[in-house]
């Protein structure tokens, strides 16, 4: 089944939102995705809480999600996010494998 790399992602100060979503959406996410060769990639931002945003990266399984922690790919995006927001945002990530599915 797939799996998920997730980033919970918290910016302190409502007044960056925009340029964050604007970077997220043009540069962040398409180099994620790239480097992560992730099957695809979506974000979106938290209806409880605004400036909680959450990103996820979709694998075939649950060794491509458990790659990514530790991985080149991830440190080079990690460091390029602290380059551009540094104490501004802060960050958590899970790996979860899905485990059952119903519908369509």
């Amino acid at each position: 089944m797939s799996a998920y790399f997730i980033v919970r992602a918290k910016i302190a100060d409502a007044a960056v939102k925009d340029e964050f979503d604007r970077w997220y959406r043009d540069e962040h996410l398409p180099d994620a995705l790239e480097g992560f060769h992730a099957r695809r990639a979506w974000r979106g931002w938290s209806a409880v809480d605004p400036c909680v945003h959450y990103a996820y990266y979709e694998f075939d399984g649950i060794a491509g999600a458990q790659a990514i922690p530790g991985s080149d790919a991830l440190k080079r995006l990690v460091a390029e996010f602290d380059r551009v927001w540094g104490d501004k945002v802060t960050r958590s990530r899970e790996v979860v494998e899905v485990i059952q599915t119903l519908g369509a």
